[in-house]
C-alpha cells in the first residue's frame, strides 16, 4: 500500500475533472441511496447542480452534489469518499469545502442520511422532530 498524504488531494468543482465512470462505480456498488442510477441520469444531474470532486493523483476518489435555488435553500447529497481512502480526513476536508462555498452562504441546508447523522452533526445539522413530521418526499 502507497503512503497516502492528505495535503496532495484536490478539491474541485471543475467539471471537466470528474471521472463519471470512477462516481457510478461508487454510487453502483457502494450506495445504498443511488444504487440503481444510470449514467445519463448523473450526467444530467451534474450538469445541473454544484459538485465537487476529491482527486488523488489525477483518481476521483471522493464527490459530492448539492442541489440549490442560490438564494434560500440546498439539498447536500451524493456525499461519499471511496472505501479505500475513507477514515482518513477526506471526507472532512470535502464537507468543510462544501460548507465553507461562497454560493451556500446564507442558506438552509437539508440532507438525507441513514448513518452519518454524528458526522453532520459537527457542521450544524440536526434533526428536528417537527421538520421530521412535516417534511414530504415523492418516489418514482
Amino acid at each position: 500500500m502507497e503512503l497516502f498524504d492528505i495535503n496532495k488531494i484536490i478539491i474541485t468543482t471543475q467539471k471537466s475533472f470528474f471521472d463519471i465512470d470512477a462516481i457510478m462505480a461508487f454510487l453502483n456498488n457502494h450506495s445504498y441511496w443511488a444504487g440503481s442510477r444510470k449514467t445519463e441520469t448523473m450526467k444530467k444531474a451534474i450538469d445541473n447542480s454544484l459538485c465537487w470532486a476529491v482527486l488523488y493523483n489525477g483518481k476521483t476518489i471522493g464527490f459530492a452534489r448539492v442541489v440549490t435555488d442560490y438564494s434560500t435553500v440546498y439539498y447536500l447529497c451524493d456525499v461519499f469518499v471511496i472505501p479505500e481512502f475513507q477514515n482518513r480526513g477526506i471526507g472532512s476536508r470535502l464537507l468543510e469545502t462544501v460548507f465553507n462555498s461562497e454560493e451556500l452562504d446564507g442558506l438552509n441546508g437539508i440532507l438525507r442520511t441513514r448513518d452519518g447523522h454524528n458526522l453532520y452533526k459537527k457542521y450544524g445539522f440536526k434533526n428536528d422532530q417537527e421538520i421530521k413530521d412535516r417534511f414530504m418526499f415523492k418516489r418514482y
